[in-house]
């Protein structure tokens, strides 16, 4: 059973909070129910495709949080609003309905009724997203929002950099990944490179540094490692290692949380 995924504008709709399950219950659900797995970590260290991928083999749904605030960064920069007024980025992104086109392999995000996945990772707003994560009336929003998913939807692998810590600080299984700056560097670097010069890895390096300062010291939900949470470093670790051993983890996690 594949990944199964939700979009946050049916709470909107007047949808039940009730669980909803379709097709064969996972084997992760017969153990335990509900189930939210959280996923921190800072920039670079594989969040989002390991969370993807976990959720895939253990036949849960995944959300990105991380490319929500993408895409309210994404649409403050294309329509002008000031990057350090809150309230307005807040209002810009309820007003946006952001949400996912599972319909989309991968899932397309939406704003405006227009796909905006390919937007989300430009350098204007890889530069800007840390800042504007920070501001305190969009992580409400944000926060807000993430909440009703996992409410209406209770087996749920979702990653970002407050999963764990403030969004769902009573997960079920939590863990934290993490990475050496350089390996985090190369990484990124060849999402938008094939060969990527020293001089490219050196400036995304900075780049990841400084975000990392940002991260952990804003006021507002700050990168941390979450209470409880299971810390995996992935440097050395290819993806499928680093998805077997979320896996192996997680069902060690349930069996014992069971008996």
């Amino acid at each position: 059973m594949g990944a199964r995924v939700t979009d946050e504008r049916d709470h909107h709709r007047g949808a039940s909070d009730a669980p909803d399950l379709t097709g064969p219950v996972p084997d992760i659900a017969r153990e335990i129910y509900p189930l939210i797995i959280t996923i921190d970590g800072p920039a670079g260290t594989g969040k989002s495709t390991v969370a993807r991928e976990l959720a895939r083999r253990l036949g849960m749904e995944f959300l990105d949080t991380g490319a929500m605030y993408r895409a309210a960064t994404a649409l403050a920069i294309d329509r002008g609003v000031p990057l350090d007024d809150g309230p307005a980025i807040a209002d810009l992104t309820m007003r946006a309905e952001i949400h996912f086109d599972w319909r989309a392999d991968p899932p397309a995000l939406m704003a405006f009724g227009q796909r905006y996945t390919d937007r989300l990772r430009d350098a204007d707003v890889n530069r800007a997203v840390s800042p504007v994560s920070g501001l305190p009336q969009l992580r409400e929003v944000l926060v807000r929002r993430q909440r009703i998913i996992g409410s209406q939807h209770p087996l749920l692998v979702t990653e970002g950099r407050d999963q764990g810590s403030v969004v769902f600080p009573d997960a079920g299984v939590k863990f934290c990944l993490a990475a050496s700056p350089r390996v985090r560097a190369l990484r990124r670097a060849r999402q938008t490179h094939e060969r990527p010069t020293d001089e490219q890895v050196a400036a995304i390096e900075a780049e990841i540094a400084e975000r990392d300062r940002l991260d952990t010291t804003r006021a507002v939900g700050p990168l941390v490692r979450p209470d409880g949470a299971e810390v995996v470093d992935t440097s050395g670790m290819p993806l499928d290692e680093v998805v077997r051993e979320l896996e192996d983890r997680t069902r060690a996690r349930v069996g014992a949380r069971r008996s």
